[in-house]
């Protein structure tokens, strides 16, 4: 045990986690902490952003990239609500995140003081767990437990509310070895009674289906592992969410692709008609299982998930396995080896692949128009070889990059899925950048969503993060019209961005390069040339303005119900309960 300054116990802290990188922004609140970061040698590298949400952004994007926690550095009031945009993105795609806020000397707080906020109380809903210090010798015990619980369980953003006088006072500090946490202990192993209960319905199930999603990911890259040899074992068929794409490599042949409300459709009609469904850390998102009482009906249930709250919560289940994905996959694997199960699917493949000639991604290309769908595959063909890492913001560029981008490996897909944040991707991949400086990163965006943490160039080029942003630029909030195209009678309010700016000049003006294409012939030339700039670039690719996603769900439709494409709008017309679910 030794004393210090609180400041000097929390970068102590940090560093005894393996803290490598904080994303932050100055202020008042948090100026005794950029003194010791100005007085350390060894201190964890400082970020600058030039916004909160885009320092938890950051954060999380580092976090998603690496299996690590992501920490960020805010100050007190408007620094600490800046941040709650991306606490709630992470809190949602359950991402480790360990803020650490300024605030007001305890003896101003509940005055309304200068920048006083009620951090703990804002907070609350958007995080795991937050903590106001207001003793000094529990500042160390506060950022381990920290720590523990942002990482431990199902992952997610936890605060730490910090006030100035703490930060100046005299603390003890106890390293993270001689803390233990007897509150919060989630629950690894499963039960191996349900696993038996599995296994036997694996066993006996005609039409099985792996439903895959990010808590697979967020369980390390040992579950991947396990569950692409459990997959090839059985062979059974996989799919997955939005947050899920890469835990199981889309190269293989079981692979079904995403589900959803644009999934493929052979995913989709899988999960509508399997005997057996086996959820592996997903959460029965809305976007997923659309209409409830439609959803998978005839099915069995299997679902495996660490947070015990997500079990029954949306869709009754028949085996619950609450536990870390890697341990249940372990222990499925293991059952079925000892068991030497073998499972004739043939039938049941015949049936998929007769689904898999609708060839649901497919488009009608244009030798006039760059498509996005093409955009996409150019840009995946062209970089496929280079261990890329992709982020995205949110919209229609997002799904045809889910679509129309393939992944073999876990951590390279960064996006919001469950909070859908504009701006998300720019922020996100320069926390890619910052774990990952020799890989190639590139934010697929659109132009609506860029501009909302836009300013985040400034940090790629003062920290020469050779980030890419491709951006799929149709001149409109893509998916606001084409919701407003198929719900609302094509009634395309505030939906047009009517002064966009040139994003080849925006990015000499911040100092980066800027490329253009506008026809398709000019598009592998471009890619290569940002490809190969050792710099950070905006690619304004200009696409097909009214281009739609398809295949969709329509609101409040089965899953069995799908538009593949323009000519199925009237056939599955949207209802007036469809237009209240999107």
């Amino acid at each position: 045990m030794s004393e210090l300054t609180g400041a000097e116990v929390i970068l102590r802290a940090l560093k005894d986690h393996s803290v490598d990188h904080i994303f932050g922004y100055p202020g008042g609140a948090v100026l005794p902490l950029y003194d010791e970061l100005f007085k350390s040698n060894d201190a964890p590298k400082h970020i600058l952003v030039r916004h909160e949400q885009g320092a938890a952004h950051a954060a999380e994007g580092y976090a998603r990239s690496t299996g690590k926690p992501g920490v960020l550095l805010v100050t007190s009031g408007p620094g600490a609500t800046n941040a709650v945009t991306g606490l709630t993105d992470a809190m949602m795609d359950s991402i480790p995140l360990v803020c650490i806020s300024g605030q007001v000397p305890t003896h101003l707080i509940g005055t309304d003081a200068f920048q006083e906020a009620d951090t703990v109380g804002i907070t609350r809903a958007c995080t795991k767990h937050n903590w106001l210090v207001k003793d000094p010798n529990d500042l160390a015990k506060v950022i381990h437990e920290a720590f523990h619980v942002a990482t431990s369980g199902r992952p997610g953003p936890v605060v730490v509310d910090v006030p100035k006088d703490i930060q100046f006072a005299d603390a003890k500090y106890y390293p993270p070895i001689e803390f233990k946490n007897e509150n919060y202990k989630p629950q690894l192993k499963p039960d191996m009674r349900f696993i038996d209960e599995a296994i036997e319905l694996m066993a006996n199930s005609k039409k099985p289906v792996f439903y895959t999603g990010g808590g697979v990911i967020n369980s390390g890259p040992e579950a991947s592992h396990l569950l692409k040899e459990l997959a090839l074992l059985t062979g059974f068929p996989v799919t997955s969410t939005l947050m899920g794409l890469g835990a199981f490599p889309s190269e293989e042949s079981n692979w079904l692709g995403m589900l959803g409300m644009h999934g493929t459709y052979e995913a989709n009609l899988a999960m509508n008609e399997c005997d057996l469904l086996i959820n592996i850390g997903a959460r029965f998102d809305d976007r997923v299982t659309g209409r409830l009482d439609a959803f998978s009906p005839n099915s069995k249930k299997i679902h495996v998930d660490i947070d015990p709250s997500s079990i029954n919560k949306t869709v009754p289940i028949d085996v619950p396995i609450l536990g870390d994905c890697a341990y249940a996959l372990e222990g499925l694997l293991l059952k079925w080896k000892s068991k030497g199960h073998k499972v004739n699917l043939d039938s049941w493949y015949k049936k998929i692949n007769d689904w898999r000639k609708k060839d649901s991604l497919s488009y009608k290309n244009s030798s006039d128009s760059i498509k996005p769908q093409f955009a996409v595959e150019r840009l995946y063909e062209l970089t496929k070889e280079k261990d890329t890492f992709i982020t995205t913001e949110v919209g229609q560029h997002q799904m045809w990059a889910a679509q129309h981008y393939k992944f073999n490996k876990p951590n390279r897909w960064m996006t919001s899925g469950g909070l859908g944040t504009m701006g998300y991707g720019l922020p996100a991949a320069i926390g890619v950048q910052i774990a990952h400086p020799k890989k190639l990163v590139v934010d697929i965006a659109g132009e609506a969503s860029i501009l909302m943490n836009i300013q985040e160039m400034s940090t790629a080029i003062q920290y020469r993060l050779p980030v890419k942003i491709f951006i799929l630029n149709n001149e409109y909030m893509g998916m606001v019209r084409q919701w407003q195209e198929l719900l609302h009678d094509k009634n395309y309010s505030e939906s047009y961005t009517a002064a966009l700016p040139d994003f080849v000049k925006l990015a000499e003006a911040y100092g980066c390069v800027g490329l253009r294409a506008t026809k398709p012939e000019e598009l592998d030339d471009k890619i290569i040339e940002m490809i190969n700039t050792d710099r950070p670039v905006i690619f304004d690719c200009l696409v097909d303005k009214e281009e739609n996603c398809f295949p969709m769900i329509p609101s409040g439709k089965p899953h069995n119900q799908m538009l593949l494409g323009p000519q199925d709008k009237k056939a599955n017309k949207i209802t007036g309960k469809g237009k209240i679910l999107v």
